[in-house]
């Protein structure tokens, strides 16, 4: 046995003692909080008690550091790094997930990837190297850097950057390099889920990860590049660098789809970070309006255009949607709310018994002038403040006006009647009608006004934006008349038919959130103190300027790929709109062109379809870890597709693999080729449709614009025909999708003739 590896046995077995040591005396301390936990719930009743609920806080965190000790006495680091400080003295420290501290001498046992001096084993190289502290730069000498690779909870081999040539010669191209500890890594069986990379950050995603939390930044990402994982792994480095301001339930992570969701959903939790919200902005917006609708999604209409052979349609479909995503429509919006602020229809006096309470002549001012600062519906609430401070004082000046007003009338009966019953009975008359009046006006000023501020509240940012599209003046000075007119109906008319039919598109939900913003303003309170935004080049600028208003201090995390944007008629064109449009300037962009995913000769067969995009963007550049070269089977018959991919999944799974997935262009392909596999194979299989939270099988049939994001061992890509694959962008951005999800091995099924996007 190698002497270094014999050292570190012997190392990590005196760690796993110290460890052990340490989960003992917890699980001591957690025994005695749990049983002073049930007597102090006994004694209070369920009354509040303060004792209990320090207590349970102390019993949370126990719960927490247990489950984390025993989590690192499996697996306790992963790194190791030599550092002498300048004038100080060689220090050996070992990295991991999380930190283990001895109670007795303080020592750290092991140190969190997430610190400062972990930095080096990331980002150090041998010699004078240095870190980042919160005192300010730590300088030395880094003269180990060291990888563990443990099996089986065993640690099996180790690797020193630059002594035990760590970095190996692979490639027949030139001298680029290869970690090897990356490399068989990246070469292990993914299952289902995304996991967690910590003991295999490079240094440019380090960088991304550890950048500073104040101004956005956007990370443009090859296929395969990590942007995800990178993006997921910085919120956890986030939460523990600003401890202090920084919790897990300040932070939203916003992706594709529901599926998305439950791919990604294991990373954080084994990263120790809790209670992050992970939604679609679908969902989001739909929270904001506390409207519970159907929505029309952006799949659903993706399929349209892929299925549909109404060409006149599709044009106006994208179109509609190209504008609705806009700065410009948000422009639109604004010169609208304007001209309904200007014309003002639904201010009238406020009235009772026929008198004027309030007049609009003020009500006007107020809301025009006075206390324009506020969104609409809060500045109708400080109306409604600000009138009900000086309601008082109005009843009585009316009742004042009211006796003034029915004495004339009094006088006239006393004048005109002689004194006698008749006379009695007219000011009885009078008198009682008078305080009925002036009572009512006591009873029931209070109510009308909150009846007129109810309706005058009521309209909801749906009504207000249904009403831009019907109010066809309207809508012509607000776009300036500038949406042809063909556009400009097709627009109204899918916006009043969804309205009647309770249907909210997805390309709408922006629009209406940015009116509820204005109707209702965002509440401090509500904002997120960092968003990060997944597959962002599938989003609008309108949308990422709306993500925006919901965080504090501009605290962003963008990923994406423009090669992968799919929703290209509506989403993002090119970064630099974004970061000039959306943050004036003010934002970090990041490339990653490295690809970790797939092997060379994959992302060599997918490169094709993604130089007929010319995008301008740099070629994927992939961990120089070879594999088979994706393979084309011509099939002959629906029997013969079947009996090719039986083969082809059962030779993955004997070499040790799981997760397959067979991609179909489009959604009615993929129902098709379900009732094909039913028919001739006992092979069980899962049709994703878009609307899935999880599925149980390893082999799933998937529509390609849902792969996007997903990592497989094995593609196998189901009849990529020149008839389903034309020289379109959204042709050429769903194949290169589909071309890049595969880990391991690839495969082709052609049916009809190839695609020219794929090279025989």
């Amino acid at each position: 046995m190698d002497e270094n590896l014999k050292l570190e046995k012997e190392i990590l077995e005196e760690k796993r003692k110290k460890i052990t040591s340490e989960l003992l005396e917890k699980r001591n301390n957690y025994e005695i909080i749990e049983n002073k936990l049930k007597l102090l719930t006994k004694e209070s009743k369920g009354s509040y008690n303060e004792e209990k609920e320090t207590t349970e806080k102390i019993y949370s965190v126990l719960k927490k550091d247990i489950k984390n000790y025993e989590e690192a006495l499996r697996v306790p680091y992963f790194g190791r790094v030599d550092f002498r400080e300048l004038r100080g003295e060689d220090e050996s420290i070992y990295i991991g997930k999380q930190s283990v501290s001895s109670t007795l001498d303080g020592e750290e046992i092991i140190v969190d990837w997430r610190t400062p001096v972990a930095d080096l084993y990331y980002s150090g190289t041998g010699g004078y190297a240095y870190y980042k502290a919160p005192s300010g730069i730590v300088e030395g000498n880094l003269s180990v850097k060291r990888k563990f690779l443990f099996k089986e909870e065993e640690l099996e081999e180790i690797f020193d950057e630059g002594i035990n040539e760590i970095m190996l010669k692979t490639s027949d191209e030139g001298n680029d390099l290869v970690d090897e500890f990356l490399k068989i890594n990246l070469e292990e069986s993914r299952g289902k889920k995304l996991k967690e990379v910590v003991a295999t950050i490079q240094k440019e995603q380090n960088e991304i990860i550890r950048w500073p939390k104040n101004l956005p930044i956007i990370v443009q990402g090859s296929a395969g590049s990590g942007k995800t994982t990178i993006a997921l792994h910085r919120l956890a480095y986030l939460i523990y660098r600003y401890s202090e301001t920084v919790k897990g339930k300040d932070i939203l992570v916003l992706a594709p789809n529901k599926l998305f969701l439950d791919y990604i959903s294991d990373i954080l939790p084994n990263l120790g970070v809790d209670e992050v919200k992970q939604t679609t902005f679908q969902d989001l917006v739909l929270k904001y309006l506390k409207i519970k609708s159907k929505v029309k999604g952006k799949d659903e209409k993706l399929k349209e255009l892929i299925e549909s052979e109404d060409a006149q349609r599709c044009k106006f479909i994208t179109n509609s949607s190209k504008i609705k995503g806009t700065l410009t429509f948000k422009t639109i919006i604004d010169r609208y709310i304007a001209l309904l602020e200007g014309d003002a229809v639904d201010i009238t006096d406020i009235t009772i018994e026929d008198y004027i309470l309030f007049n609009k002549r003020e009500i006007m001012r107020l809301y025009l002038k006075d206390l324009k600062s506020y969104p609409i519906n809060k500045r109708k609430d400080e109306i409604k403040r600000y009138l009900n401070l000086k309601l008082k004082e109005k009843i009585e000046i009316l009742c004042i006006q009211i006796d003034l007003e029915w004495d004339i009338k009094i006088k006239e009966i006393k004048r005109e009647l002689e004194d006698g019953d008749e006379r009695r009975k007219k000011l009885i008359e009078i008198y009682s009608k008078r305080d009925e009046i002036k009572n009512n006006i006591k009873n029931n000023a209070k109510k009308e006004m909150n009846e007129y501020f109810k309706n005058w509240r009521g309209i909801t940012s749906k009504d207000i934006y249904v009403n831009l599209f019907k109010n066809e003046e309207f809508f012509q000075i607000a776009s300036l008349n500038k949406i042809p007119s063909e556009l400009s109906e097709f627009m109204k008319n899918e916006i009043i038919e969804n309205y009647s039919k309770g249907i909210i598109d997805e390309d709408d939900l922006a629009p209406l959130l940015y009116i509820n913003m204005l109707l209702e303003g965002v509440e401090e309170k509500e904002k997120f103190i960092h968003i990060v935004v997944d597959e962002a080049q599938d989003y609008n600028p309108f949308q990422i300027y709306l993500i925006n208003k919901l965080t504090k201090g501009n605290s962003l995390t963008l990923v994406g790929d423009i090669a992968q944007g799919i929703y290209y008629y509506k989403g993002i064109k090119n970064w630099s709109d974004i970061v000039e449009k959306v943050f004036e300037g003010k934002a970090t962009f990041m490339q990653l062109t490295q690809s970790y995913r797939s092997t060379v000769e994959i992302i060599d067969f997918a490169n094709t379809a993604l130089e007929a995009q010319n995008l301008d963007l740099k070629r994927a550049k992939p961990v120089l870890r070879h594999g088979e070269i994706p393979e084309i089977i011509k099939c002959n018959s629906d029997k013969d597709v079947v009996s090719k991919i039986d083969n082809i999944v059962s030779n993955i799974i004997q070499k040790g693999k799981s997760s397959i997935a067979i991609i179909t262009k489009g959604a009615d392909e993929g129902r098709i080729l379900e009732k094909i596999i039913k028919k001739h194979s006992k092979l069980k299989v899962s049709l994703i449709k878009g609307n899935e939270k999880d599925h149980d099988n390893n082999i799933i049939i998937i529509p390609s614009y849902l792969t996007k994001g997903l990592e497989f061992d094995a593609t196998i890509i189901y009849n990529p025909s020149s008839n389903n694959y034309k020289e379109t962008l959204l042709d050429e951005r769903l194949l290169y999708v589909s071309l890049t999800r595969a880990l391991h091995y690839e495969y082709i099924i052609e049916i009809d003739d190839l695609t020219e996007m794929i090279k025989k």
